[in-house]
């Protein structure tokens, strides 16, 4: 079966290729969007922590190996807009310093400056709407007793959340980890895709699933097209990877290996290098009840742990009580949770190789990701956690911990990274493909590091940046 010919097809709706398809469509360009997942409902359904949390309602069933072979389930989310539509809203830039390598962290560096970055990240702020909200009470007296203590400070948490949700009670409590049944979250869908919805020249197509690249005619190394799972064919001049850093990269693997291009020098890169984060989710608890709303307003670093940052969870009292483990009876359990602080604890961890995504000879995916292949990575985390815990104590915080394990995939970058060395990346600085031609990468599996603070903004950026250089690649081919 075969379709119509587009300028561009971009496979994925997440941060990356909507905003590439965003970018493309209001130049003109022919855009074909598609979509494994659907388009999701706006309805409370999708703030409802039943639904949502205890079900896993709206995640990803598919199964995976770990790599000792064992069955897992990635935390990944196939739905239009991609993990934005689920994520915290929390959109920060990384430091100038964070796109350079650091070679005791094991952190390859950018082939871009952060100088020749910076315009980007300021155009992504601007299309999402980054605003900051005021620290609420509750969170400003736990961040005073810590300034207490040497090395903590607080900064303003950039969000991507609409200045009226702070109104809405159901909403300013289910933002972090939920889908705004209101649009009030500037996920890639409403902040990018909703802008283009009477756009003729962009076609979305949601439920589909592309299963092959597809060559140019007699020409192996040029990328022409996809074929999705019902055997239709599309045909384009430009192929963007936007499908995710655990999706993008068995895609490209299955078209190297079956199109005698295994031999590429960057093919020995596909799908290693994969970053999670270390990450550490802690409940706070202290005699005084817990009344702020938002609560994600701030983000708290330490000087002494320069790979690190902690941000508070958004969740309020009842969402906080589901986390308390089962034998706790649930009225103790609720109460709990009136008196909990919940914080996300991060860590940036190394590029090793052997973290990777691959696939079986089966064709079940594969994820082996190992937190002690990075010692340093791994130690700079447990600090945290101690450091943080102990001042926590000694402001009057009582804390207890639980690790995010390798099916926490919500930050996953690194397999496709990007370099100037074909023998050590996969992807060029202008985002195309070592070695071959028509193909592009603007998802989060291209960033050679990770930093200390949340990946979307610095993906929503990069793939502006690659769309703009693609448009002036075929300028100038004109």
């Amino acid at each position: 079966m075969s379709s119509e010919t587009f300028d561009t097809i971009i496979i994925g709706s997440g941060a990356g290729g909507a905003a590439a398809a965003y970018h493309l469509t209001l130049a003109g360009q022919r855009v074909l969007l598609l979509e494994k997942g659907p388009r999701l409902e706006r309805s409370p359904r999708t703030l409802d922590p039943e639904l949502v949390v205890q079900q896993g309602h709206f995640k990803s069933a598919e199964a995976w190996q770990d790599g000792q072979g064992r069955r897992i389930v990635p935390e990944e989310y196939f739905n239009l807009g991609g993990k934005t539509k689920w994520y915290g809203a929390a959109l920060l830039r990384f430091a100038d310093h964070e796109m350079l390598g650091d070679t005791a962290f094991d952190c390859s560096p950018w082939p871009v400056s952060a100088h020749e970055f910076a315009p980007y990240y300021a155009q992504a702020e601007r299309l999402l709407g980054v605003r900051q909200f005021p620290c609420e009470p509750d969170l400003a007296r736990i961040i005073a007793g810590l300034s207490r203590r040497p090395g903590w400070n607080a900064q303003p948490l950039p969000m991507g959340l609409a200045a009226e949700i702070a109104d809405d009670a159901q909403e300013a409590s289910h933002f972090d980890g939920f889908a705004s049944a209101r649009g009030l979250k500037a996920d890639a869908e409403v902040a990018l895709l909703d802008r283009l919805r009477d756009r003729p020249n962009l076609t979305i197509a949601t439920g589909q699933t592309v299963v092959d690249l597809i060559a140019a005619n007699g020409d192996a190394r040029c990328v022409q097209g996809v074929r999705v799972a019902d055997g239709t064919v599309y045909r384009a001049d430009h192929v963007l990877l936007a499908a995710g850093a655990l999706h993008s990269p068995r895609l490209l693997a299955h078209y190297l290996d079956t199109n005698g291009l295994a031999n590429l020098p960057a093919r020995a890169q596909v799908g290693r290098n994969l970053k999670l984060h270390l990450l550490t989710a802690m409940l706070a608890l202290s005699t005084s009840r817990k009344h702020d709303r938002l609560r994600k307003t701030m983000v708290l670093l330490n000087d002494t742990l320069p790979h690190s940052s902690v941000q508070p969870l958004g969740f309020d009292s009842d969402l906080l009580a589901s986390l308390v483990p089962k034998p706790v009876p649930r009225v103790l359990a609720r109460l709990i949770g009136t008196h909990a602080y919940g914080f996300f604890l991060q860590t940036e961890d190394g590029s090793h190789p052997d973290n990777r995504v691959a696939s079986a000879t089966d064709g079940t995916p594969i994820l082996d990701y190992d937190p002690r292949r990075s010692p340093v990575a791994l130690r700079e985390h447990e600090r945290l956690i101690h450091c943080l815990r102990r001042d926590l104590l000694r402001a009057g915080h009582v804390s207890f911990v639980q690790r995010i394990g390798v099916t926490g995939t919500a930050h996953a970058c690194g397999t496709l990274r990007a370099g100037d060395d074909a023998s050590s990346s996969v992807v060029d600085a202008e985002g195309r493909v070592h070695g071959l031609r028509g193909l592009w990468v603007v998802d989060g599996s291209v960033l050679p590091r990770s930093s200390r603070v949340n990946p979307s903004l610095s993906i929503f950026a990069w793939a502006l940046r690659v769309a703009a250089r693609l448009l002036e690649q075929r300028r100038l081919a004109a």
